[in-house]
């Protein structure tokens, strides 16, 4: 593990060897997550492309700098256009990068490649939302009544005196009457790269919805709903997600002729 120092900040990653000529795929974590919990997966999916592997943890979550102002309906845009870029621009100067991201991170990687990166080779997300719908509150609210019972004590292991404010962060946005409204849907026209858009068929916080309205908006994107397959595709469903990613990204990264 290591830390990078940005301006008002400090962000925990960690990096996976591969070969360098290849692009870097940038894991990004979900709305209750960090590099930990990915567990073993990236590094399965790197060994798998041959490519080097990128993880961090956003503000608030595992290693990083704690959140110090309270979090806007705007958050996810703010990760997307100036986090992760002053990310990339520190670890990655000037290489080819393909973005894998994890529900909140999912959404991350959508408005990020919308923006049209000049070294965004492809993203693959898993399980993310462009729109808010019911069966999305209703997960959470069930999240909020089993962190109140104890039942999420397992996230202090991951987030550790940052837990109760980033779950209250997570829970609290999403369940306002001002991010009802969210949407991201009208900018996904604007990415040029290929898509992966993934989603477990049993998805507890979101419906096919959410991936039809994505392929349908972004020009070279493709739908893979995964069964028997809940909220976290990479965990759930491991060997099936990998070989579906590896044969997606496999012709993209190669070099060209």
């Amino acid at each position: 593990m290591a830390v990078l120092n940005l301006v008002d900040t400090r962000l925990r990653y960690e990096r996976i060897a591969g070969d360098e000529v290849r692009p870097t795929l940038v894991f990004l974590h979900e709305g209750l997550g960090c590099i930990d919990m990915w567990r073993g997966f990236p590094a399965r999916l790197c060994a798998a492309l041959g490519c080097p592997g990128l993880l961090y943890d956003r503000v608030g979550y595992g290693g990083s700098s704690p959140l110090v102002r309270p979090r806007t309906i705007g958050y996810l845009h703010e990760a997307a256009l100036q986090e992760l870029p002053a990310v990339l621009e520190q670890l990655l100067p000037g290489a080819d990068y393909v973005l894998i991201g994890h529900s909140d991170g999912g959404s991350i990687a959508l408005l990020h490649a919308a923006a049209r990166p000049a070294r965004l080779r492809a993203i693959v997300t898993e399980a993310a939302h462009v729109f808010v719908e019911p069966v999305t509150l209703d997960g959470i609210r069930a999240a909020v009544e089993a962190y109140a019972a104890g039942k999420l004590r397992g996230l202090a292991k991951y987030h550790g005196d940052k837990t109760d404010t980033i779950f209250s962060a997570w829970a609290d946005t999403w369940l306002g009457d001002g991010f009802r409204a969210w949407n991201i849907e009208r900018g996904l026209e604007s990415i040029v790269c290929p898509a992966l858009v993934m989603q477990g068929v049993d998805d507890q916080y979101g419906t096919a919805a959410q991936v039809e309205s994505i392929v349908s908006r972004v020009p070279n994107a493709r739908a893979e709903l995964v069964p028997e397959c809940g909220h976290s595709p990479h965990q759930e469903q491991a060997d099936v997600v990998l070989e579906l990613m590896r044969a997606f990204l496999a012709p993209l990264l190669e070099p060209a002729p």
